[in-house]
């Protein structure tokens, strides 16, 4: 069972509601703000499964019909108590509009990183439409040993940073070092989701 004290919420304040903010818990992607009541929030607590209440649906149990339920990892209460933040697993999009968020593309890339994995994406995905490279990022998806042979450079570079204690150098050579790898990754089909749900499931068997 989720563990939550529902009855230090805060209903009162909007009329018996609590706001919920939805976010990815993996991605940390923001999927999607709705309200709970109290009977939502327990439906949450008791089932492990993200329950809403709206004005047209009542008690909306995300998924119910869709199959695109919200498995709930964290539920935590803001400062105030009138609002949580949902920590989730989605078994599929979020948005009625069959998006991942509500909030769209520019939420995926909640940070520099997601962004950057976000951009190598749209570059894997065009190559098949493209059949002379138009960028370097393209180019390297194309060539597996340029790839190989990238990684081996920048991991050498950063290897000697690090060891002449070079603060501005080291993270320079990091951040190429990250962008190489993401690379590798997108060209076999991975990216920095796979790695965010191994680190997750390391971070519970701690």
């Amino acid at each position: 069972m989720i563990e939550l004290d529902v009855d230090s919420l805060d209903f009162a304040k909007s009329n018996g509601l609590v706001t919920v903010v939805t976010q990815h818990a993996v991605t940390g992607v923001v999927l999607m703000i709705a309200h709970a009541d109290r009977e939502a929030v327990e439906k949450t607590v008791i089932t492990g499964e993200m329950h809403y209440r709206s004005r047209t649906r009542g008690l909306w149990h995300k998924g119910a019909t869709s199959g695109n339920v919200q498995r709930v990892v964290s539920l935590t209460p803001d400062c105030d108590n009138d609002a949580i933040l949902a920590r989730v697993i989605p078994a599929g999009p979020s948005c009625h509009t069959l998006s991942e968020s509500c909030f769209g593309e520019t939420a995926l890339g909640a940070d520099a990183l997601s962004e950057l994995d976000h951009t190598i994406a749209g570059r894997a995905k065009s190559l098949a439409s493209e059949s002379v490279p138009t960028s370097y990022t393209q180019k390297l998806l194309r060539d597996r040993n340029l790839r190989l042979k990238k990684i081996g450079e920048e991991t050498a570079e950063l290897i000697t940073a690090l060891a002449d204690v070079d603060q501005a150098k080291i993270s320079e050579e990091a951040a190429d070092l990250f962008y190489h790898t993401i690379v590798a990754l997108r060209a076999t089909g991975n990216g920095l989701d796979e790695i965010r749900a191994v680190l997750a499931k390391r971070a519970g068997q701690r």
